[in-house]
């Protein structure tokens, strides 16, 4: 079997029975990018020399059986907004093309820690801000079940490395469906854990109230044996949970007998595509037969989640990236008279259109006389949000909705149309604002082929329930051993 469709589960088994050595592992994802890459184009940076010096050096660990740790050769991608101590991190952004970062992001750091080995650093719309990777700096990247059409954003990169074999698992970031989206688009598992309970140190903000960073995996246990390795309080991230972190694949194996799943009217709306809806509840009617209890709950405020939104985090994003001015690092544009004309210049050459737009929305929403009528009012209807959940959780264990209201667009489809992309996200962004831990996985396709997702939503610092769930969901369907029929140099 080619090693590079392993899961991390698996192919820990394989390295433990000394079937399989990290090197023989590492070099064949390096030789799948070689061959695949080119055509995808997930990544920004591939970290060729440093991994095959790590995976000699796991060889060596697993060879003497001793100090073994649980990720221990497993080749891994990161989103390019995470820090990397002497390897570039661009943030899919000409701003920070050249920028190479002084340290580690913690997450980065625990991934080290437990013996992962870093393949590189993957494409990502510019400063996550977009839901198609399609507003990267450098170039698009494309969806491997079908290279004319997304692979999602603003992790689409990680997400396609992991659906196409370009990577054994990944991290991504998520402030407003930046994982769950591009993981229902591509077909894998994607985790947004609850705010606080990943440390964001080391990653660079966009919304710091929203962002959040989680994992990609090719199925549930993945998701759960990546979270469990960067999760839980990191003193240098002021937002981080001091929250004891569970034994999450212990409650892999528990079934959701008994268990109530909520079905919320407001997330099957007019406009929703047929067959994401008609996949969505037969995923309902297996839990069902699985012992779940469903039951149908109202989130009434969700309507207003998309506004909300688009004001919350452009204004957290016009603060953040105010700090990218060409004085203390990253681009500086050349000519400038004096130093305003300077900053002008360095921000509109750095910067891609799609920032410019977040960041002239989030100033004017922050500006004198609109604070209250703006950003204000949108604080206040996320509070309501977060209310909607807690009472909608009085009644049951888990929420489960469509990821995407659509499987994947076509490349350039929407990017003329800024709201039309922006509903890409309608049924994800809630759980940002609400702080909440949600799981996308795979639930079937569509006549073309398409993945179609599967959104479980679960109560904060509960993620051991969802990825209960989730397990259960996924041992009942074959949806996730599928893989791409065909990516670059692949015959359909």
């Amino acid at each position: 079997m080619n090693p590079t469709a392993l899961t991390v589960h698996a192919a820990l088994a394989r390295l433990s029975a000394g079937e399989l050595r990290a090197s023989e592992l590492v070099r064949a994802y390096l030789d799948r990018i070689d061959a695949l890459d080119p055509t995808i184009r997930a990544y920004l940076a591939v970290s060729r020399e440093a991994a095959l010096e790590q995976a000699v050096a796991a060889d060596e660990r697993w060879r003497a059986g001793n100090g073994v740790r649980p990720l221990e050769g497993i080749p891994l991608a990161l989103k390019d907004v995470l820090c990397t101590r002497g390897v570039r991190t661009t943030c899919g952004s000409r701003i920070l093309a050249d920028f190479v970062p002084p340290y580690d992001a913690t997450v980065v750091v625990r991934l080290s820690a437990a013996g992962a080995i870093v393949l590189g650093k993957t494409n990502m719309d510019e400063f996550a801000m977009g839901s198609s990777t399609e507003n990267s700096a450098f170039h698009p990247t494309r969806n491997p079940w079908a290279l004319d059409r997304v692979p999602g954003g603003s992790s689409g990169g990680s997400a396609a490395a992991v659906a196409a074999d370009l990577a054994a698992g990944a991290l991504g970031t998520d402030t407003g469906g930046s994982i769950r989206q591009p993981a229902a688009l591509c077909g894998v598992v994607g985790l947004k854990p609850t705010y606080g309970r990943v440390s964001r140190y080391g990653l660079v903000a966009f919304a710091s109230s929203l962002d959040q960073v989680g994992p990609i995996g090719k199925d549930v246990r993945d998701a759960a044996l990546l979270l469990e390795a960067i999760a839980g309080h990191d003193p240098m991230d002021s937002t981080s949970a001091d929250q004891p972190v569970p034994d999450y694949q212990a409650a892999l194996g528990q079934g959701v007998e008994g268990l109530r799943v909520g079905i919320p009217n407001e997330y099957f709306v007019e406009g929703m595509d047929p067959e994401v809806e008609a996949a969505v509840w037969e995923a309902v009617r297996v839990l069902e037969k699985l012992g779940a209890r469903p039951a149908r709950v109202s989130l009434p405020h969700t309507p207003y989640a998309v506004a909300a939104y688009y004001l919350i985090a452009p204004a957290e994003a016009s603060s953040n990236l105010a700090r990218y001015d060409g004085v203390k690092y990253g681009y500086r544009a050349p000519g400038g008279k004096d130093v305003i004309e300077m900053y002008g210049r360095t921000r509109a050459e750095g910067f891609g259109p799609e920032v410019k737009r977040r960041i002239m929305l989030g100033t004017y929403a922050l500006s004198a006389g609109y604070y209250e009528a703006y950003y204000g009012k949108a604080q206040r209807v996320r509070t309501l949000i977060r209310r909607d959940f807690e009472r909608a959780f009085a009644e049951v264990d888990v929420i489960v909705t469509p990821t995407s209201p659509s499987a994947a667009f076509r490349l350039g489809e929407k990017t003329e149309d800024p709201l039309q992309m922006y509903l890409s996200d309608i049924f994800t962004i809630s759980v940002n604002l609400a702080g909440l831990p949600g799981v996308s996985l795979p639930c079937g396709f569509t006549a073309a082929g398409l993945p179609i997702g599967l959104q479980l939503i679960g109560q904060a610092f509960d993620e051991a329930t969802l990825l209960r769930v989730a397990h259960a969901y996924e041992q009942a369907t074959d949806w996730h051993t599928r893989r791409p029929p065909r990516a670059a140099g692949e015959a359909p």
